[in-house]
């Protein structure tokens, strides 16, 4: 259980290492449209549901969303967008508004704003209306507006940074906001920003970005591999028609902008890997032609049969989410186990440092450079319930990786920011508060200083010297915690971020004082420094000197109370050689433990009221 704590509180300093952190959004924004209405009865001319509105909500969709994502979760978010000049589009803005989004959208009035309109009865999406149209293309001058406002917000996020770089999140879903012209800008002024993430429905479109990291669905992996496979050439179905026996025959028939696309997956040409007409499915053992017939293979959503990708002998066989070319794996491999055995492909053919490979209702895949995969997992829900959950995924693991934080950590940030905002219909958005409730380290309890272990001490360190945080070190024995004590650590607490004391042991204490000390057991004398706002961690330790402490946690500032300089603290040689420097603080007159002490020895015994009295 202490260590679940431990564990808790390490990811809590992460999501406070990102408070405020600059992050660029760019992309494809929309509009979701919930609309939630009663049936009691069927209509007359049909044997549908007559339907009643009660309520109608709108969210901000896509790129929006991720970017309100950011907001919500800390950081400082900024987004460049199209957006049509109608009503969704002005519904749009009071959503960014609202969320604290930077809002740096350019109007198109000739081109509308995507909207996605669901109708809800009873927490079940009945139907979904698209609005705007994918194929209406930016004209010259919208194109060159786009550029001017990502050139402007870059510079204006660099300003509030302070002139560092900042964040750029790249959210391509097919609806026309990321023409060649604005790769092309994004491409060539990669080294303006920091961290880069990438979330596309077309891999292959950006190819040369090199991104920090990259959230491809399976479908969207698969056909990167495809394309990968055929020399990507031309579109789609030319690169499936140009492969040679052993390649992936794959066809793109849905909208992208619908999450994970459906796909047509079949064999190569010349026949490997088909399946005769009427011959068992590979995976429930029905007839081909029940699943969409012939070689073609299944189309559209999988079935509950096709969740898992089943292996032929040839290494070529088809599922309605993907394929495999690799035949040693195995009949019967999950899409989470095909997954990893891609990763480092995918790596080579993005560029990226991280792949997360996101497997909807069973979480991700992840995987960087050290070629160690990680898999998190996510609790099945239903489908209304987990739309934009993807955005929450994104913008947490950006922001993770942008603080620094360690690749395990940012996985296990990202799964848990989706998951926690499922629980009910509507576009999800992960808070802040809730993300650090479900640490444990709610907002009130976020920056109270705790006692930790020395190697707690050592992980918690780690992550705020990655987070850029200074860190300020001081020991002692603190056997009577007295005003003098108060302002020594209240000032040294101001000379860094965040303050952590170590406090000796009872036995240390007693070889440094002698017999007699300490008057209160470190128990007691660890609460009530960690009661103090000014400190942020307490550690005890059982030496005479802090020496083991100090080279675990490499403060910035190290802290002792005299009137003697600084080269005469016995620590002084070692902190600067790990970096740090010495500071030496004043204590107050008349203020010191041993002088209390001594004040209270003084004083004889009082009697009680009674004694020497009749009774």
């Amino acid at each position: 259980m202490a260590g679940a704590a431990a564990e808790e509180r390490r990811l809590a300093t992460v999501v406070a290492g990102w408070q405020g952190r600059p992050v660029l959004v760019v992309g494809d924004a929309m509009l979701d449209e919930w609309r939630f209405a009663e049936s009691e009865r069927l209509c007359r001319e049909a044997p549908a549901p007559v339907l009643t509105l009660r309520r109608r909500i709108s969210a901000a969709g896509g790129a929006a969303n991720t970017a309100v994502n950011v907001a919500a979760l800390g950081g400082r978010a900024a987004l460049v967008a199209p957006v049509g000049a109608d009503v969704a589009g002005d519904e749009l803005h009071d959503c960014l508004d609202r969320a604290g989004v930077w809002d740096r959208t350019v109007g198109h009035p000739g081109r509308p704003t995507p909207v996605k309109r669901r109708m809800l009865a009873g927490n079940q999406i009945l139907l979904r209306e698209d609005s705007g149209d994918p194929e209406d293309p930016l004209d010259d001058d919208g194109v060159a507006r786009l550029l001017t406002a990502l050139h402007c917000a870059t510079e204006e996020l660099r300003a509030v940074a302070a002139g560092q770089p900042p964040t750029l999140v790249v959210c391509d879903y097919g609806l026309g906001a990321l023409p060649s012209a604005v790769r092309a800008w994004l491409v060539a002024n990669r080294d303006r920003y920091a961290t880069v993430a990438l979330d596309a429905h077309d891999l292959a479109d950006w190819r040369g970005l090199n991104p920090t990291v990259v959230t491809p669905s399976f479908a969207e992996a698969t056909r990167l591999l495809a394309r990968a496979a055929a020399g990507f050439n031309g579109g789609h179905r030319s690169a499936a028609r140009g492969a040679t026996a052993g390649h992936l025959h794959l066809d793109h028939l849905a909208d992208p902008a619908d999450g994970p696309s459906e796909l047509v997956v079949g064999a190569a040409p010349g026949g490997a890997g088909e399946r005769e007409p009427g011959s068992p499915h590979p995976t429930s053992g029905a007839p081909a032609a029940e699943h969409g017939g012939g070689a073609a293979g299944p189309t559209g959503e999988p079935t509950p049969g096709e969740e898992r990708v089943a292996l032929t002998g040839d290494g070529l066989s088809v599922t309605g989410t993907g394929v495999t070319v690799n035949a040693a794996a195995g009949a019967g491999v999950d899409r989470a186990v095909l997954a990893e055995s891609r990763l480092d492909e995918l790596r080579e053919h993005t560029g990226a440092d991280v792949v997360a490979v996101t497997l909807d209702t069973e979480g991700a895949v992840v995987g960087g450079a050290d070629g160690e995969p990680r898999r998190s997992h996510s609790t099945p829900v239903p489908a209304s319930h987990a739309v934009g959950a993807g955005d929450a995924y994104l913008a947490a693991m950006t922001l993770a990786l942008a603080a620094e934080a360690s690749l395990p950590t940012a996985a296990q940030l990202a799964q848990l920011a989706a998951t926690i905002t499922v629980s009910d219909t509507g576009t999800c958005v992960c808070r802040r508060e809730d993300l650090l409730d479900a640490l444990g380290s709610g907002p009130e309890e976020a920056g109270r200083p705790t006692q930790v272990g020395a190697e707690e001490l050592t992980a918690i360190a780690a992550e705020h010297r990655r987070a850029g945080r200074s860190i300020v070190f001081t020991n002692g024995c603190f056997d009577v915690l007295h005003p003098g004590h108060v302002r020594y650590l209240t000032q040294a607490r101001a000379l860094g971020d965040l303050l952590v004391v170590a406090v000796n042991s009872d036995g240390s204490v007693r070889r440094l004082k002698g017999p007699d000390r300490p008057v209160n057991p470190v128990e007691d004398r660890a609460a009530l420094l960690a009661a103090l706002e000014c400190v942020d961690h307490v550690v005890v330790f059982e030496e005479d000197s802090p020496a083991k402490l100090i080279e675990a946690v490499r403060p910035d500032v190290y802290v002792k109370g005299g009137d003697y300089p600084p080269e005469m603290v016995p620590e002084a040689p070692l902190v600067r050689r790990l970096g740090g420097q010495v500071r030496t603080l004043g204590y107050v007159p008349d203020r010191s433990t041993s002088a209390i002490i001594d004040r209270i020895r003084s004083h004889p015994a009082v009697p009680p009221v009674n004694e020497g009295r009749p009774a």
